[in-house]
């Protein structure tokens, strides 16, 4: 299980994640309203690249700092496939939300490449780092890069968080993350 912990950096209170050979995340659930508020801004930071870390391939998809969003939307506009993707999990107890997007820290692809997750089209990672051993300061249109990612417009968004994970490659990794702050567009 990655370790989250908060601590001391730079005068500041934020939280470190530690990964080997795992992936947890933490997340927080709730209504959101991303037609008041489509902005999002964060802060990470980067211990080190994840050795053969790759998340177009499915036994290489990790990465040390991910922010995920997660939404609802109408599965019966789903493929049959997404569809029975959504049911078997259901079956097993689990819930899949309608569609996920994340930012992806990535020492494989460079910022701005778009990324369809290696084992379901409904997940859609932007790489938006790749900088090592110093604070990033991101910020982005979620609506937007949603609507980019999945060429139609966002449903609700049920919940956002924090993921950093090493499962897929057996690898080690430490994130840092800052205040995940939501605004309007201006």
């Amino acid at each position: 299980m990655t370790g989250y912990v908060l601590v001391a950096d730079q005068g500041t209170t934020v939280l470190e994640a530690d990964a080997s050979g795992s992936a947890s995340g933490l997340v927080h659930e709730g209504d959101f309203d991303l037609n008041k508020t489509p902005v999002v801004s964060w802060r990470w930071k980067v211990a080190a690249p994840i050795q053969n870390a790759d998340n177009r391939v499915a036994d290489r998809e990790d990465s040390p700092a991910r922010l995920v969003f997660f939404f609802g939307g109408q599965v019966d506009s789903l493929s049959i496939g997404d569809r029975a993707e959504m049911f078997a999990a259901h079956a097993l107890g689990e819930s899949l939300p309608y569609a996920t997007l994340m930012y992806i820290w990535s020492n494989s692809a460079a910022p701005g490449t778009v990324i369809e997750n290696p084992h379901s089209s409904r997940v859609q990672m932007i790489v938006v780092g790749n900088e090592v051993g110093k604070w990033q300061s991101l910020r982005r249109n979620v609506v937007a890069d949603f609507e980019k990612v999945f060429h139609e417009k966002p449903g609700k968004l049920t919940g956002y968080g924090i993921l950093t994970d090493t499962d897929n490659t057996g690898g080690v990794a430490r994130a840092w993350y800052g205040d995940i702050r939501f605004s309007p567009q201006n």
